[in-house]
């Protein structure tokens, strides 16, 4: 049997072929961008906005979207933060994770249950949420930045290795955090490839009523899919200010565009039903690389915001572009057998 999904063309080599070429670009016009150290600044920007993406392209695959994934990581951390720093904690920073990554399993069960049980509008629902969090965050909390607990400030100082610039002198480390980013990767790539949830999440975005036909649970899928992201999101959170040393309640905010442009970049079909992690990887290292890399060659990095709007536009025509014409294809092959 013909599927409209095997007919519809990936568009990671695509993809890495762009990266490829912009990293050959930049690194002729600077001599920079293959000195370890920028190397592993680009690792290091690359974690918080691929966790999140993660969590992105399930939801996306779902036939859903999720604009709501940085409220709720800013509110868990920051939650999580001050607990901690008012109780003067100076344990270990597994607690600060399992506590901010609990807050935002509870906020993405929100969206779960009202996107799966009640049916409603997931655009529509995490809109208000993420109003909703962060206008708890800075009116009922009055967020602002502040300190970190001992155990968060020393996790951020653990280091995987130091590169360094034999030319320049400069030294770059590699956060302990990427090891977080792995973990999730495999988590989810076995959840994805071997499990009926994983089969689940891909066939409610495919035909929701066939995905129910077939057995199943739509809504305790969804669920799932929706508390996982916020769980996903409340570590990212504790990453994130461990990484710069301080809880800053913005720091996150307004990166949900971003991720959504690299997940559909990276061959995730907006309507839902088809996307892949090495595909969303190879979107999020190329918006990592406009974003921090063109200033190497005398571009404003304003510049990459404009490459986002184009990539969620253009990623949107091509999805339907190739959708439509898979379905032409699927049913002039039917007509012919």
């Amino acid at each position: 049997m013909i599927s409209i999904r095997s007919m519809t063309r990936r568009s990671e080599p695509y993809v890495f072929a762009a990266i490829v070429a912009l990293s050959l670009l930049i690194q002729a016009r600077s001599g920079q961008f293959f000195t370890g150290n920028n190397l592993v600044d680009l690792a290091r920007a690359l974690i918080v906005p691929a966790l999140f993406s993660i969590g992105c392209m399930l939801v996306i695959v779902s036939g859903g979207i999720d604009v709501s994934f940085t409220a709720i990581a800013s509110l868990a951390m920051y939650v999580t933060d001050k607990t901690l720093l008012a109780s003067g904690y100076s344990g270990s920073v597994l607690l600060a994770y399992a506590m901010s990554g609990a807050l935002g399993l509870l906020m993405g069960a929100l969206n779960g249950g009202l996107i799966g049980f009640l049916k409603l509008p997931t655009l529509v629902v995490t809109l208000g949420t993420g109003s909703l969090f962060t206008g708890v965050m800075y009116g009922v909390f009055a967020a602002s930045a502040s300190d970190v607990p001992p155990a968060i400030a020393a996790h951020g100082k653990q280091t995987l290795f130091t590169a360094v610039n034999l030319e320049s002198g400069l030294t770059s480390n590699m956060p302990s955090q990427v090891l977080i980013l792995v973990g999730a990767l495999v988590l989810v790539f076995l959840l994805i490839r071997y499990t009926m949830l994983g089969r689940g999440i891909y066939a409610i975005g495919g035909d929701e009523a066939a995905a129910e036909r077939a057995g199943f649970s739509v809504a305790w899928i969804k669920l799932f899919l929706y508390s996982f992201v916020g769980l996903l999101a409340g570590i990212t959170g504790v990453a994130r200010i461990s990484m710069i040393s301080y809880a800053d309640p913005s720091t996150m905010l307004g990166m949900e565009l971003t991720v959504i442009a690299a997940v559909v970049l990276g061959g995730t079909r907006v309507t839902g039903g088809l996307g892949t992690l090495t595909g969303t990887i190879f979107g999020v290292t190329l918006m990592t690389i406009l974003a921090n890399s063109l200033i190497l060659i005398g571009i404003p990095t304003y510049w990459s915001r404009v490459f986002t709007g184009a990539v969620i536009i253009v990623g949107t025509g091509v999805s339907a572009r190739q959708i439509g014409s898979a379905r032409r294809r699927v049913r002039t092959l039917q007509k012919e057998a």
